[in-house]
This record gives structure tokens, sequence and C-alpha cells, in this order.
């Protein structure tokens, strides 16, 4: 009877976040970090202004860059240094977004705030009792929450954390059009305001982007040599073998591709 009762609570639990949103960047998170070349992406771990982000609260850092510098992939490298830093602890809150053009119609800002309270909710699983509530009120009639109670349910829970981190990927591909991108990030800026929440958000060079993080730390993206070296390393054994067996042909290659990518590096 434990087990049976103790299934039930497990799949009501996942109704109620699936009805919540069922998107879950968990599985992209995983994919992500799993691309990354060992030993990059710790110059940006490393940097003063990463870890004045990670000290404090109610911070934003906002790293802009080109197309192909790497965004993305460093985006998952924060993630993962955050989950793995505060991962048992349940009085910290992490939740994180990847924005996709080709997912527009799923990323609306009410869909992107829904998503950020599923993850911190799925965090705290003394959380879902307050979810239950309104999952409750929307069950018999098949309906979704509106806009207001998502935004206030993340308030709330957001307000039970000692402090939340909230990581949002690729802001310029996150849907323009009808102010949702601007929406969204109205609210997640007063949801810092209102909690001890710390943003890190990635985008390329737009300028209505950028004007919205004007007085937030800033640290641009670009490819480090370093990076760009132990990508290659990776992967030099794609090229022929003799190549291989000649470690100066090998310095030689990487040398030229570090002058040839110019602070660019991967997909990102």
């Amino acid at each position: 009877m434990d087990r049976l009762n103790e299934r039930q609570d497990d799949q009501e639990r996942l109704s109620i976040l699936d009805w919540l949103t069922p998107i879950d960047y968990a599985t992209q998170q995983s994919d992500f970090i799993n691309r990354r070349q060992a030993g990059t992406g710790q110059w940006l771990l490393d940097s003063p202004k990463f870890h004045a982000w990670l000290r404090a609260d109610k911070q934003t850092l906002f790293c802009p860059g080109i197309p192909g510098a790497g965004k993305t992939i460093l985006t998952s490298i924060v993630v993962n240094e955050l989950t793995t830093r505060f991962g048992n602890d349940k009085s910290i809150g992490v939740a994180y977004i990847y924005c996709n053009f080709r997912q527009q119609d799923e990323q609306k800002a009410g869909d992107l705030l829904a998503n950020l309270l599923r993850q911190l909710v799925q965090g705290q699983p003394s959380l879902l009792e307050d979810m239950k509530l309104l999952y409750d009120k929307h069950k018999d009639k098949h309906t979704r929450p509106s806009f207001d109670e998502i935004l206030k349910a993340l308030h709330s829970v957001t307000a039970m954390y000692s402090r939340a981190f909230i990581i949002v990927d690729a802001l310029d591909e996150c849907q323009a059009s009808d102010g949702c991108r601007s929406r969204f990030l109205s609210e997640i800026f007063n949801l810092q305001a209102k909690s001890r929440a710390n943003i890190f958000a990635t985008s390329r060079f737009i300028p209505e982007i950028t004007e919205r993080f004007e007085g937030s730390m800033l640290l641009e993206i670009r490819a480090s040599e370093h990076d760009v070296r132990r990508y290659v390393d990776g992967h030099m054994w794609h090229l022929p073998s003799f190549v291989g067996r000649s470690p100066d042909l090998q310095e030689e290659i990487k040398d030229e591709i570090v002058k040839a990518v110019d602070g660019m590096y991967v997909s990102g």
C-alpha cells in the first residue's frame, strides 16, 4: 500500500508540473554540457565578475557575444556549476531557460515564467502543496493557469528560497513580437527586486536587449585562445593519422585555427 500511495503521489506531482508546462530544459542542459570539451569555459567561472555575481544577492550578470562565440555552452557550464555547488541545499533554487527561435510559439512570456515556476517548485517538494490548490481549482474545468496566477505563484515560491538563480540563454531568440521579450524581462527584473534572485543572461548584441541591462555587470563572451586549443585538441583524432604523429604540425594547425576563429568557437 505504501508503494502504491507513493506511486500515486509521484504521478500527481508529475501531472501538476506538466500542467504548468510540459517543456523540460534538463534534456537540453545534458546535451549542451556533454558537448563541453574538458577544461573549457573555466575563464568565465574564474572571472572576478562571476565571483561577485555568485557572492551577493540581487545581482545581474549580462554576457553578450557574437554569433558562434559559445554562449550556449558557457550557459550550460554556469548551470552545471550552480547545480553542482548548490544541489544539496534545498534553500537555494536554480532555474534556467534556453531560448530558441524554433520554439517561439512555446516560449511566450507566460510560458517562460511558468517554466521557471516549474523548476523552482520541483526543486522544493514542500512547495507542491501550494501548487496543488491552484491545480485543483483548474483541473475539473481543464483550464490553464492565467498569467497573473503564474506570476503570483512564482513570486510566492521564489520568496521561500534563501537565494535563487535565474539563468536565461539566448534572449535574442526570445519572441520580440507582441512585447513578449520585453514583458518577460520586466517580470524577471521585478521578481529580482522583490526577492533575493540573481539573474544571468546571454544574448547577441541587440541594442534593445543591451539597453535593458544598463547598470548591470557585463562580461562579453568571446572564445578564449585556451578554449579553442582545448577544443581542437579534443577533435584532432578526426584528422589524418600523419597529423597525430607530428606534434609540430598539430601546434601549427592550432595556431592557424586560433587566428582564424577570432572570438568565435562553436554554435551558441
